[in-house]
Parts: structure tokens; C-alpha cells; sequence
């Protein structure tokens, strides 16, 4: 993947991408949906482990989890934004955190990895056109320190390295849990920062959203 300078032109375009990402986090853990849905593009896409498809549809799943008492929290680290025009690659480090029962313990799961972001200027504005997570590795805690949560070895072996607690927890809930996400290395990574390349160099489409 190339590395490109950040010109003084583009620091602007920076600090408005950075906070298009801050407030995704802030707006959707607080459950802010209106002002949520002003950061998407039209076209906007998003796959998490849980969830893939337009953007629009992920709000209302979102809200309705929410509503549920369904608690995933997100906090950002730094990023790398990449502009050309009207088009930009950010990636952000960032931690998931989700908090549910798992075989009756309740339980605290926490990812690392980042935020891959295709973006767009749109009119005055920028906006998130595709986000694809890439996650890097995980671990599960119980909230009582004197719990013991056996977890299964063959079923969580199932799951890729990089979030497999998580979607151990997830798919205790009842949420169908998509393999084969990006990771810290491997095809599918590889081909997302081929696809984000392309983005910048004008591609129709945001590469193919899994």
C-alpha cells in the first residue's frame, strides 16, 4: 500500500474526516440516531460481525438493540487519513467492547483492531460511504473476578483469531456471526487495502462490501 504525504491543503479535509469518525462513535453509543444517520452517504455500508447491508438498515437494527438493551461501545485511538479530491481512506484504532451473559456469567468483551473507511465529499460534507472493521485480536472477561466461564474449545475455534470471543458472545445471543472478516493479516485484508487504493484512484464502487 502506498504512503502519501498529508499536504497542508488537505488538513482541513483531515480534522473534518477525524470528527465524521469521533461522532459515529459518541452518536451511536449514546443512541443519538437522528444525528447518527447524518453522517452516511446515501449509498452508505456497513459490515460488523453481526450485521452487513446499507447503512440506513444498520441504524434501525442499531436502534432496535439498543432499545433491547443490547450494550456495544466503541473507543477511538488515533488514525491515518488518506484524501485525493474528493475521496478519502481513513483508518482509525479503535476497541469494541460488549457486555452480555455467556452460559449465565455475565461477561465483558473486548476487540482491538480498526476502522477502514471509504469516504466522500459530499456537497460541504464529509461522508462515510462503506465501513469495514478490521479486527485484530480479542479476549473475554467475566465481570465477577470469582466467576468461571468455560468457554467451548470446538466452537470457539470456529470463529477467526481476530474476534472470536466476541462472536462466541454474539452468537450466544442469537446474532448469525459472519467468518471470514478482515483481520490483522491474511487474503481478506489484503484485498481491502487493495480496494481502498483503488477508491482513491477513482474506482466506481467502494470495492465489494462483504
Amino acid at each position: 500500500m502506498r504512503e502519501r504525504a498529508v499536504e497542508s491543503s488537505d488538513l482541513q479535509d483531515v480534522l473534518a474526516i477525524e470528527q465524521v469518525i469521533a461522532r459515529w462513535a459518541v452518536w451511536r453509543d449514546a443512541g443519538d440516531w437522528e444525528r447518527f444517520g447524518t453522517l452516511w452517504h446515501p449509498d452508505g455500508y456497513m459490515t460488523a460481525t453481526w450485521f452487513q447491508g446499507p447503512a440506513r438498515e444498520f441504524i434501525e437494527v442499531s436502534r432496535t438493540g439498543f432499545e433491547k438493551g443490547v450494550r456495544i461501545s466503541h473507543f477511538l485511538g488515533g488514525s491515518s487519513v488518506d484524501v485525493v479530491g474528493g475521496r478519502a481512506i481513513a483508518q482509525t484504532k479503535m476497541t469494541i467492547t460488549q457486555r452480555a451473559y455467556v452460559h449465565e456469567v455475565e461477561a465483558d468483551v473486548v476487540c482491538h483492531g480498526r476502522f477502514y473507511d471509504f469516504m466522500a465529499r459530499l456537497g460541504d460534507a464529509w461522508k462515510i460511504v462503506r465501513r469495514q472493521p478490521i479486527y485484530e485480536h480479542d479476549r473475554i472477561d467475566p465481570l465477577d473476578p470469582a466467576a468461571t466461564l468455560d468457554l467451548d474449545p470446538t466452537r470457539l475455534s470456529r470463529f477467526p483469531v481476530g474476534y472470536r470471543h466476541l462472536a462466541y458472545m454474539q452468537s450466544e445471543a442469537g446474532f448469525t456471526v459472519k467468518p471470514g472478516l478482515p483481520g490483522l493479516t491474511g487474503s481478506a485484508v489484503t484485498r481491502l487495502y487493495a480496494e481502498g487504493e483503488a477508491w482513491l484512484q477513482g474506482s466506481d464502487r467502494p470495492g465489494v462490501p462483504l
